[in-house]
């Protein structure tokens, strides 16, 4: 059977199940999540949204409704369902990750590496954490500490292109261009777009 009639299938069976028990809190969720998958986001949110009415401690939905306010643009929405996450379930990794990401976007950076430091404490292996506490340090002054967590995060994941992307500005930083360059191409070989102005500059220094 093809990965798309599987789906397709997918959604018929979620669909019963919500005609079935429109109540069905997870069944809201899951449709909601394929949803988002066909990028029909606003679809999506009003499943999600759903969920909550029938179980209002559905943690994850909070997190994909936040994912859904930061795509449009809304931090100060993302922020709150995010936290709101974390009250359920304070054990939680995924909502301090996009509560970090929202802080580094206003350039908070001491909460946004608090609540970097608290998602990778509760999962230890969520390396996109790692790799932003790594941009938070970088952005913060300490290059060593972004080069640290960097390095650790591309030993257990070797193609994380945006950790490569913080080891290239850092060795920049240190004026180190050799790293700088072989850490920017690797960047981009894993699919990470470096901005044109960090070329420009590694270029002077060919």
């Amino acid at each position: 059977m093809s990965e798309n009639k599987e789906l397709e299938e997918y959604i018929i069976e979620l669909k019963k199940k919500i005609i079935q028990d429109p109540e069905d809190s997870l069944a809201h969720y899951n449709y909601g999540s394929v949803l988002i998958g066909k990028g029909k986001y606003d679809e999506a949110e009003t499943e999600f949204k759903m969920a909550l009415q029938n179980n209002p401690e559905l943690a994850e939905a909070y997190v994909q409704l936040g994912g859904l306010a930061m795509r449009r643009g809304d931090l100060v929405t993302c922020l709150s369902y995010n936290q709101r996450a974390t009250e359920i379930r304070p054990r939680f990794s995924v909502p301090y990750g996009n509560i970090g990401f929202v802080h580094l976007q206003r350039s908070e950076l001491d909460e946004a590496i608090k609540a970097f430091r608290r998602a990778i404490k509760l999962d230890p292996h969520f390396i996109q954490a790692k790799s932003s506490l790594g941009g938070a340090y970088l952005m913060q002054g300490d290059i060593q500490g972004c080069i640290d967590e960097c390095l650790e995060v591309i030993d257990k994941e070797p193609t994380f292109a945006p950790a490569y992307n913080n080891l290239t500005l850092a060795y920049l930083e240190l004026g180190d261009f050799e790293l700088a360059k072989k850490y920017c191409n690797l960047a981009e070989e894993y699919g990470y777009e470096i901005p044109e102005e960090i070329h420009e500059e590694l270029k002077n220094y060919s």
